[in-house]
């Protein structure tokens, strides 16, 4: 079983399609909703987990980049401004997937976009803002 969390961003043309839908009944793929953004007649966002066999992953990634939505790795759109950050560890305290953790006994803390499923509670608990989510900005502004 593969599994990735991902980003789409769709045109406001096809906020009404039932894209998760047909991501399950066409490729066999099921999926985790963390995060949607869709309003009628405007771009909309949505972050979930894929999952499924890889062979039906491609399919359905490559069936959602034809009606021309954009498919990111989420590690794309959080990210961590490593010269604002110093290294106080209050992010790890909230990351509810393991994605902020410390490295000892270096006292480092190290950030796995892999596994960060973009639920923002770090940007909140980081006292020195140094997360920075991308995709809220597209969106909102």
């Amino acid at each position: 079983m593969y599994s990735k969390t991902i980003s789409l961003r769709f045109p406001k043309s096809i906020v009404d399609e039932p894209i998760a839908a047909t991501l399950v009944k066409k490729f066999d793929l099921s999926f985790n909703i963390l995060k949607a953004v869709i309003y009628p007649r405007k771009e909309g966002l949505m972050v979930l987990q894929l999952s499924g066999h890889k062979k039906n992953y491609t399919k359905g990634i490559q069936y959602l980049k034809g009606l021309g939505i954009k498919v990111e790795s989420i590690g794309e759109d959080i990210k961590r401004n490593e010269e604002k950050c110093y290294q106080c560890g209050a992010c790890t305290a909230v990351c509810p997937t393991g994605a902020l953790s410390i490295r000892r006994p270096e006292m480092e803390v190290v950030f796995d976009q892999e596994k960060c499923s973009a639920c923002e509670w770090c940007v909140v608990a980081c006292p020195a803002r140094a997360m920075e989510v991308k995709f809220n900005k597209t969106i909102l502004n």
